[in-house]
């Protein structure tokens, strides 16, 4: 188990102004992007879960769902990690989440997910020997959407200084009522 912040800097990078930009990878691409391909092939990680987070926009409002794997199991997404030095000399390990299209469940309120590892392949994905980036990018799919469970949660999860269960509660939808008069 190691601590790393997230949102990647690549070893060769000059600063660290694009770590924000980059918390996410497509996996469609991270093979052939400079700033996630050596990663791809040789630095890959689990990244420990028990769900994730996505906003519908409706007009104005963004509305905040939950999404975890049936069960409320812990489960991991594909992740990939480097290794940054700053002027100080002072080492910065920095990772981001794969992502993929969406499937079933998530496809409603997003277009895209994080990539969600089926424990089968935890062992080929870590495998620091596997430098195929072929046979790793198979793995990069989306997750099983019968296996998988989404809902409403209180925009309470929008603010930092909300850190409690009550953030990823299920709540009720109101149904805006239609005016009747203009």
């Amino acid at each position: 188990m190691s601590l790393l912040h997230w949102g990647l800097i690549p070893s060769w990078a000059k600063d660290s102004s694009g770590a924000a930009k980059m918390i996410n990878a497509r996996s469609e691409t991270a093979g052939t992007k400079p700033a996630f391909r050596d990663a791809l092939k040789s630095r890959r990680c689990l990244i420990p879960a028990d769900g994730f987070y996505e906003w519908q926009k409706t007009g104005n409002a963004k509305q905040p769902y939950c999404f975890e794997v049936t069960n409320r199991e812990l489960f991991a997404f594909a992740g990939i990690w480097d290794r940054w030095k700053d002027l100080n000399s002072n080492i910065v390990e920095t990772c981001s989440i794969l992502t993929t299209i969406p499937n079933a469940v998530t496809s409603a309120v997003h277009d895209r997910m994080p990539v969600i590892l089926d424990p089968d392949s935890y062992d080929i994905w870590l495998d620091p020997g596997m430098s195929d980036v072929t046979t790793v990018s198979e793995l990069l799919k989306p997750y099983d959407a019968q296996l998988m469970r989404c809902y409403p949660i209180s925009t309470r999860i929008n603010h930092v200084a909300n850190d409690d269960k009550d953030c990823s509660a299920p709540v009720e939808l109101t149904q805006a009522q239609a005016r009747l008069f203009f």
